[in-house]
């Protein structure tokens, strides 16, 4: 009954909101997968260099068609639905799942991503190695691994066995465990990992790797970690456990240290992709970038509690 109300109250509001869709100016659809405020920054990063090139609601240079799934995958399918029924200029796409639901639901409507890998990474290549015709944005490859390995061992050398969780659903978080696990074991650390399907399965899965005695967790970027990274940061914190990420967000919200993408700056560089689209929307689309700014930042009050000296080659949180 309550999965009924839900899309009754979103079908209500969408029927409301499409007469204000379409007066003259772009209408960009965004798609947000879950609530979260790691990738809320680069929300924010997004509409904040459209905002810087002239493109924004208080101008009325564009209109925003906001939406978020919640994490539930029939509510964001509707939501792609939805947006690509307005027939809107722009779908901006927040997260892997969101990006790739944007492309199968339309071969037409430019897909703007960020937060998301290669479209190679994410499944996206058709039978001749090309990517959607319509995509384009900022991705990350898996260098974010590499370098995530070497800051382990810089930061905590002694470390021997690293724990983990990852989604079997989501290709991403597939592709970089294995290649966490290939880099891993040339650096000489052992890897626990256990799948989950949800966020709600986190708690007792972490529990279970700490009774394994590791030494470290990581945190991949996928979506099941972002939706419950606070229970995973409390458990190892508990525990006497660094957490270890990619995502420079992360560490704002309790772990150790990162190195890897600057999620407003990842967003900001997706929207500098958007501007050069609405500014020129009838020229060829902008060719998708590698995600350019990566950083390394640890958070000084778990390093302190853990007993972990900060260098000064660390943005410091």
């Amino acid at each position: 009954m309550k999965k009924y109300t839900l899309l009754l109250l979103l079908f209500v509001v969408f029927s409301c909101e499409s007469k204000k869709a379409g007066k003259g100016i772009p209408v960009i659809g965004f798609m947000d997968a879950f609530e979260d405020e790691t990738l809320a920054q680069a929300k924010l990063g997004f509409f904040d260099a459209l905002a810087e090139n002239g493109f924004s609601e208080e101008k009325k240079t564009i209109h925003v068609l906001y939406r978020n799934a919640q994490g539930d995958i029939p509510t964001l399918t509707q939501i792609c639905d939805y947006f690509v029924s307005e027939k809107v200029n722009l779908l901006a796409t927040n997260t892997t799942i969101s990006t790739i639901t944007a492309v199968q639901k339309s071969k037409t409507i430019p897909v703007c991503m960020m937060v998301a890998p290669s479209p190679e990474l994410a499944g996206l290549l058709d039978a001749s190695g090309k990517a959607p015709a319509n995509l384009f944005g900022v991705y990350e490859t898996l260098q974010y691994i590499d370098t995530s390995v070497a800051l382990i061992k810089e930061v905590c050398p002694r470390v021997k066995k690293l724990g983990l969780i990852y989604n079997q659903a989501e290709p991403q978080s597939v592709s970089a465990f294995s290649h966490l696990q290939q880099q891993c074991k040339v650096s000489g650390i052992e890897v626990f990992a256990q799948s989950v399907s949800n966020s709600s399965e986190t708690q007792l899965v972490v529990q279970s790797l700490i009774a394994k005695n590791i030494d470290a967790f990581f945190a991949l970027p996928d979506n099941s970690v972002f939706a419950s990274f606070e229970t995973i940061a409390k458990n190892c914190a508990d525990a006497k456990i660094p957490v270890f990420t990619s995502e420079s967000g992360l560490v704002a919200r309790g772990a150790l240290a990162a190195y890897g993408a600057d999620m407003y700056l990842w967003g900001y560089q997706a929207g500098k992709q958007a501007v050069s689209y609405l500014s020129n929307p009838s020229e060829k689309l902008p060719a998708s970038e590698l995600v350019k700014i990566r950083k390394k930042i640890i958070h000084k009050k778990v390093a302190d509690i853990l007993g972990i000296k900060v260098d000064q080659s660390f943005s410091v949180y």
